[in-house]
């Protein structure tokens, strides 16, 4: 047994029994074969309405590119989403930070895919998930900028019967999430997370939710030190 497994059955051990079972639930269920990401959202009710969808989607990265506006959530909206999922925030000052978010997916071995109804490209359902897919949604006033639109390895589309060009940027996330993480779930690809990587969130979780973690933790480190 490894030293993180080690301590996460120590941490167990001060969680309620419903609690402890509740996130092996979840976990179960948890995906890092589709993360989505965020370039320059402004509006907190938007992005907070996103962090939500993904949680309750299962898909524990977000990533959050902050080029022209900082990011923002409302408590009221996020509803605590934001505390079970892996928020990876691009802020550098003076720099292309999309440009630095795309590498670092693409070394992780994403597909990056923008989410326009300006390209032709696939339609949602038809959007190739053999490959892990970063989901790229930006701004309603400007939607994705020019280097996603570059640099994207697919366009995807949600299908429209109205009037109007676009859904709000929440119903789309929320509608691509639910229509490509269950035909993931349905498919042959290994979307689970692996061992290593469901130790590493149990970790966190269980952290976040133990009253007095931090001690608990000091403790059992300074007994199981070599």
């Amino acid at each position: 047994m490894n030293e993180k497994q080690a301590l996460l059955n120590h941490l167990r051990q001060f969680a309620e029994e419903r609690r402890a079972e509740r996130f092996e639930q979840v976990i179960q269920s948890r995906t890092r074969h589709l993360t989505v990401v965020l370039e320059d959202i402004f509006q907190s009710q938007n992005a907070s309405a996103v962090l939500r969808s993904c949680e309750c989607m299962g898909v524990q990265d977000v990533h959050v590119i902050e080029n022209s506006y900082q990011f923002e959530t409302h408590p009221d909206i996020a509803l605590g989403a934001n505390k079970w999922l892996d928020i990876f925030q691009y802020n550098a000052p003076e720099m292309n930070n999309t440009r630095i978010a795309i590498e670092h997916l693409r070394k992780k071995g994403y597909k990056i895919a923008a989410a326009t109804p300006h390209k032709n490209g696939f339609l949602l359902e038809e959007l190739p998930i053999e490959n892990k897919i970063a989901l790229f949604f930006g701004t309603e006033q400007t939607g994705l900028s020019d280097d996603v639109i570059e640099q994207a390895d697919y366009f995807m589309k949600i299908p429209m019967h109205g009037f109007t060009e676009s859904y709000n940027i929440s119903v789309s996330a929320a509608i691509s999430m639910y229509e490509l993480t269950k035909k993931i779930r349905q498919s042959s690809v290994n979307w689970q997370l692996s061992e290593e990587e469901r130790v590493d969130i149990l970790l966190e979780w269980f952290t976040r939710s133990i009253r007095m973690s931090e001690q608990i933790i000091a403790e059992w480190q300074k007994k199981n030190r070599p």
